[in-house]
């Protein structure tokens, strides 16, 4: 057997085991329900990956909502594709911008509180295959929000209806809810090199 036939019969013996343990965990999840995610970490990409799930979502013509806290003051490029592209889109945002810029503790925690509204209605809603709640990690952190409220619509939301939580932290208690859980690891940031935020990549 020459060399390349040998390193062939080793690559294929390598790529069917690979195949069988990927077959049998898919055999494995028979469950068909909605899932949570929780994307959190110090990394940037959190709610760029839950973005990507929207679209993902709208391309097999789900009904989506999705409420932004902390966001909204300053326009970003995935507001302007909903609401000009997608308007079908059920888009709420607090709009007060981030708790240093605001220094208004009553009145940050009366806007969460308001916007909490808006998500709890939409965590009852079944005809929302997907509802994004970004940000939503700061509240639970900063306790603008009664973290067992939280949980609860979270918990008890339609059981076809998959969620993705993000933000910086948000507590073991709402990492042991959700189904997934990834963490997003900040190796290299442009930002701490004295580059600025760009338009279409950062916002």
């Amino acid at each position: 057997m020459s060399q390349h036939d040998s390193e062939q019969e080793r690559h294929q013996q390598k790529m069917q085991k690979q195949k069988s343990n990927i077959d049998q965990g898919i055999a494995a999840a028979q469950d068909e329900q909605g899932v949570m995610l929780l994307l959190t970490g110090e990394g940037k990409g959190k709610s760029s990956s839950a973005f990507g799930m929207v679209m993902r979502s709208l391309g097999y013509g789900h009904k989506v909502g999705v409420v932004q806290f902390i966001k909204g003051v300053q326009l970003s490029g995935e507001e302007i594709f909903i609401r000009e592209q997608h308007p079908e889109v059920e888009l709420y945002q607090m709009a007060t911008g981030f708790t240093w810029e605001t220094q208004d503790k009553a009145g940050d925690i009366a806007a969460a509180e308001a916007t909490w509204v808006v998500a709890e209605r939409m965590l009852t809603d079944a005809s929302l295959q997907l509802v994004v709640l970004d940000e939503l990690t700061y509240m639970l952190g900063f306790k603008y929000l009664d973290e067992s409220r939280v949980l609860a619509a979270l918990a008890q939301r339609p059981a076809e209806q998959s969620v993705v939580v993000t933000g910086r932290g948000g507590g073991s208690a709402l990492q042991a809810l959700a189904d997934t859980v990834a963490e997003i690891k900040d190796v290299k940031h442009a930002y701490k090199s004295g580059i600025k935020a760009r338009k279409g990549v950062d916002y």
